[in-house]
């Protein structure tokens, strides 16, 4: 169980220097052949561009980072663009940035900047999201002992999703392994012994910023 930063969505951006058109288009992925089908679609699609330069970042039982200048000066395209990913310690993502010329040369150190700014537009309008390997757990519990629990969850940090109303309160929790026995504990204490949790299973849950549970689509 692993837990890691990716992007929640498609990220699209798109950057004007010196006439040149450079297309950024960031995409979450789960394995290293997304991203490749990934570069191949826009390759496809995008087949009158000058240059289709892209990076990735996959992380699955082992680490693939790899990255494409496409004919532009080594280390003035690819490199940028996976520096944006590293920096901001991002994993499972691919990034591919279209190129079209108008007719002005950037240099080397204006080919690095565009390429890295327009990586870094499509992340921010992807956003980024935390993706961590939880325990699902369901624990049903008295009315009257619901608010001890609640504030448990919450100043431990434990991770809220449903909460449904009915006989008893039923919460819906996500815990990192490490905190399972100390959940454990503090349940059997407020019911004196008397509930112990469910574990329903595991769950990958994606957070924003802020720590709330992003919904699955």
């Amino acid at each position: 169980m692993k837990n890691y930063k990716t992007i929640g969505k498609d990220g699209y951006f798109v950057l004007e220097e010196k006439r040149s058109r450079f297309i950024a288009r960031a995409k979450p992925v789960s394995t290293e052949q997304e991203a490749l089908d990934f570069i191949q679609t826009v390759k496809s699609e995008c087949w009158d561009a000058t240059h289709n330069c892209y990076a990735y970042s996959v992380e699955n039982d082992a680490l693939f980072q790899r990255y494409s200048d496409d004919g532009e000066p080594q280390g003035t395209a690819g490199l940028p663009i996976l520096d944006v990913l590293r920096k901001r310690e991002l994993q499972n993502v691919v990034v591919v940035v279209t190129r079209y010329f108008g007719g002005i040369l950037l240099g080397a150190g204006g080919l690095v900047r565009a390429y890295g700014k327009a990586c870094a537009g499509a992340v921010n309008e992807a956003g980024e999201v935390w993706v961590k390997s939880c325990h699902e757990i369901k624990i049903p519990i008295e009315y009257h002992l619901s608010g001890k629990l609640q504030n448990i969850l919450i100043n431990e940090g434990f991770i809220i999703g449903d909460t449904e109303y009915g006989e008893k309160v039923e919460y819906t929790v996500y815990s990192p392994p490490e905190k399972m026995e100390f959940l454990q504990q503090q349940v059997r204490e407020i019911t004196s012994g008397a509930l112990r949790i469910e574990v329903k299973g595991t769950k990958e849950v994606k957070l924003d910023a802020n720590g709330k549970i992003i919904p699955d689509n």
